[in-house]
């Protein structure tokens, strides 16, 4: 008699990475927010924008890497701009991203949600930053006392394709996907 084996999908996210420069302001921003309000979700996640998350076998991840790949290449690389602070109604306090900045993000991300074989969720359609997430009203109020004003740049020309460790319970990068302003093969065949 033969058994089958369930294969657990393992958590995944896709994500951009702003410059070593604004990941280490920010290590350190959220450093100074826990000093003074204690641990918080979010604090030891290295700072992205979230694009989307999905869960994958070994096997669906095979075709995510060749559909990141064809997505991500005709992409041209591009500058994103942060513009101060924000937060959201659900108590999470974030690093806002300038508007044409925005404009520009936006379709990118919805490129990513839309094509994906797999079933993706959490989908970010408001480009940010977070700092912190989880935060109750006196934590928000600390946050926003705490930083006023940040306005950096950073060359934006891949994405990252992050796997959650359950272990230390943060997402790590596996594999980057460059933005090369290759012709789009699909527009190629016609």
């Amino acid at each position: 008699m033969e058994t089958s084996t369930f294969i657990r999908p393992e958590k995944y996210s896709i994500a951009i990475h702003p410059s070593k420069e604004i990941i280490e302001d920010i290590k350190t921003m959220k450093e100074q927010l826990a000093s003074e309000i204690g641990w918080y979700k979010s604090k030891n996640s290295i700072a992205h924008i979230t694009i989307c998350e999905f869960e994958a076998t070994d096997d669906d991840l095979k075709k995510v890497y060749s559909e990141l790949t064809q997505i991500s290449a005709p992409i041209s690389p591009l500058n994103v701009s942060t513009k101060d602070f924000n937060l959201f109604p659900n108590g999470a306090f974030f690093i806002a991203i300038e508007e044409d900045s925005k404009k520009s993000l936006r379709p990118l991300m919805k490129q990513y949600h839309n094509t994906l074989s797999v079933k993706t969720h959490h989908h970010s359609d408001t480009p940010h930053i977070t700092i912190g997430r989880g935060l109750n009203e006196e934590q928000l109020v600390c946050a926003q006392n705490l930083f006023k004003s940040y306005q950096k740049s950073f060359h934006c020309d891949c994405i990252v394709l992050r796997k959650f460790d359950p272990i230390v319970k943060q997402f790590h990068v596996t594999e980057k996907f460059y933005f090369k302003s290759e012709p789009n093969s699909q527009l190629l065949l016609f």
